[in-house]
């Protein structure tokens, strides 16, 4: 059996995979901790925080191993890892992902960006960053986000074997979805191969920072009457962004005609319009673009365009706030 390269003073070694519900990072930590658990003779632990349980909004997964003769009697989320995975880069925006991580700890990223641009946007003053293009794995694959992602975290965590999680895989999948099983391994594979390191020098003596926990802008004595959750998809906020796995519908104006295909089909009012006079003064309504604050990435309106005047994008950072058409609604 592998022995663990590093322990905290309980004698875990700790993950936690910050990620985004619908990209199926819960049955990542499962697969995860079976392998270590049922393959690899660890004791092992895991389970999420899935806040307001539903896709779009931000979630954590735990993952703890430990050696077979030490107990888990610590069953509480776990702020100080060896290890984060960043499943999506949305998360940037409400969530410090990094919060709490070791000074010799390893983060991982879903990302096509270069090192020092993750590194600036997490404000990451040393450790090591992975980078992985697991989206696009998926995308090429016809798989997820996770599969790709527990690759490189196996790359990572050197100790645990890949080939047991090809065998997790493979139980996992192959009795309701045989289908997926050689393409999840093959994801699997790239995820595990095409991942790239950078470390940033530590100093000497450095602690840990002290993870903190995110305290709500609206508690007990400045909630508004009924409630709020302030997060993705909220009725505050109206950030679907959050949901997007990866691709959104972008628009070429010149192949448009406006027959409004799109706008039937879209469940969130992301078309913006405009109402002009034609030649024979007529009022008409023509599709100016889109609101992608609205838009959470179904990309039912590709599919009804006569025109192909809206294809998909693979998402890239800043984007969607460069291109997007504001809807105003009175």
């Amino acid at each position: 059996m592998s022995t663990l390269p590093k322990k905290n003073a309980l004698g875990f070694y700790e993950i936690r995979l910050e990620s985004i519900g619908g990209l199926g990072a819960n049955l990542a930590g499962k697969m995860l901790a079976e392998t270590g658990a049922i393959e690899l003779g660890f004791n092992a632990a895991n389970f999420s925080s899935y806040g307001s349980e539903k896709k779009g909004t931000p979630i954590k997964t735990f993952v703890r191993f430990c050696d077979p003769e030490v107990e888990i009697r610590d069953h509480s989320p776990i702020e100080e890892p060896h290890l984060v995975a960043v499943f999506h880069e949305a998360l940037y925006k409400n969530v410090n992902v990094v919060s709490g991580l070791q000074p010799d700890g390893v983060v991982l990223v879903n990302t096509t960006r270069d090192f020092d641009e993750v590194r600036e946007s997490l404000k990451l003053e040393y450790g090591t960053i992975a980078l992985v293009d697991a989206m696009g794995i998926a995308v090429e694959e016809k798989t997820k986000v996770n599969t790709s992602m527990l690759g490189a975290m196996f790359r990572i965590c050197d100790f645990l074997d890949p080939e047991a999680m090809r065998t997790v895989i493979r139980r996992t999948f192959e009795n309701k979805y045989p289908h997926l099983v050689e393409p999840n391994i093959r994801t699997f594979d790239r995820g595990y191969n095409e991942v790239k390191f950078k470390t940033y020098e530590v100093p000497a003596g450095t602690e840990a920072k002290a993870f903190k926990r995110p305290q709500s802008l609206l508690g007990y004595k400045t909630q508004v009457l009924g409630g709020v959750i302030t997060a993705h998809g909220n009725s505050i906020l109206k950030d679907l962004s959050g949901s997007r796995a990866g691709l959104l519908p972008v628009l070429d104006a010149d192949l448009c005609v406006s027959c409004a295909a799109c706008d039937n089909v879209c469940p969130d009012y992301c078309f913006v319009w405009e109402s002009v006079e034609d030649k024979r003064g007529r009022q008409q309504q023509i599709l100016l673009g889109i609101d992608y604050q609205y838009c959470k990435g179904c990309l039912k309106c590709i599919d009804v365009c006569p025109t192909e005047a809206l294809t998909s994008l693979r998402e890239e950072v800043g984007f969607a706030e460069q291109n997007r058409v504001p809807q105003v609604f009175k």
